[in-house]
């Protein structure tokens, strides 16, 4: 009996080429992410291109609920730390907000200009930043590169304060990435310049977690095999390690369309991020 071997590791990366129709993303995206900012904006309810460091990306955008914010979500967005910013993922925060909680999203600088150690540096800012600004629980969700990037927050050597670290109730990788080695084959490694010392120092499923983590992976049933095998991963390793776990395969689910329930508030997405 033979095994399965992965021999062709951008193919097996590789979202839009392998989606119907994928190439309309991320455009969709651009247009319902605008409607809400200039919406909530004309209500005084968003504070935009707020700094949070030095760099050139360093900014978050902050949306707030009609009455005093119950806590914070903060969403960390993806694109194999390559690619994006914040200004796609507006819309992003209905479901939160329908809540009670403020939502803050953060862009960050993109490989090759910095390492992936740095933009955990840079999240962590801005996560510090946005907890200055509201009070409350914390929850934090990522979708792709940003599922590593809010998992590491509470992994070994977390990057925020004691403080802040303790007001994280939850924390939900959406289709993350949390074992860095697999790309390093990658052609994209050209631009993310990952070696082995930086895979194991920044992969969260190489690293405990933080005690008291409470952390869900959710990933559509629809996406590419090693999406879903890194998904069941960390989960895997971090209920060995004391963490309390779930994992969630979304029926009829892929890479881009999974970050969809988080824009309705009844969607299990958003309770389940929300839950206390």
């Amino acid at each position: 009996m033979f095994g399965y071997r992965i021999t062709d590791w951008d193919d097996a990366y590789e979202n839009g080429g392998n989606i119907p129709g994928g190439t309309r993303w991320p455009t969709a995206w651009v247009e319902p992410a605008q409607r809400m900012r200039e919406t909530l904006h004309s209500l005084g309810r968003a504070r935009l291109d707020l700094a949070y460091g030095a760099g050139e990306r360093n900014r978050l955008d902050l949306f707030l609920p009609e009455r005093a914010p119950r806590g914070l979500v903060v969403y960390v967005h993806g694109g194999f730390w390559l690619r994006l910013d914040r200004s796609f993922w507006s819309h992003l925060a209905a479901g939160p907000l329908a809540h009670g909680y403020a939502v803050a999203i953060p862009s960050y600088t993109l490989c090759p200009d910095i390492r992936i150690r740095g933009i955990v540096q840079e999240i962590a800012a801005a996560i510090e930043t946005a907890a200055g600004l509201v009070a409350g629980d914390l929850h934090l969700i990522g979708h792709s590169a940003g599922g590593q990037l809010v998992s590491r927050m509470v992994s070994e050597a977390s990057p925020l304060s004691v403080g802040t670290l303790a007001r994280i109730r939850h924390v939900l990788s959406l289709s993350g990435l949390h074992d860095l080695r697999p790309l390093m084959p990658a052609a994209m490694n050209e631009r993310l310049q990952i070696d082995e010392a930086e895979a194991i120092a920044e992969s969260p499923a190489l690293l405990r977690p933080v005690e008291g983590t409470r952390l869900t992976c959710w990933v559509g049933a629809m996406e590419r095999a090693e999406f879903l095998r890194q998904n069941a991963l960390l989960a895997n390793v971090w209920t060995g390690l004391g963490a309390t776990t779930a994992t969630v395969v979304e029926p009829n689910r892929h890479h881009f369309d999974v970050v969809d329930g988080l824009a309705d508030p009844g969607h299990p997405l958003t309770r389940t991020l929300l839950s206390p």
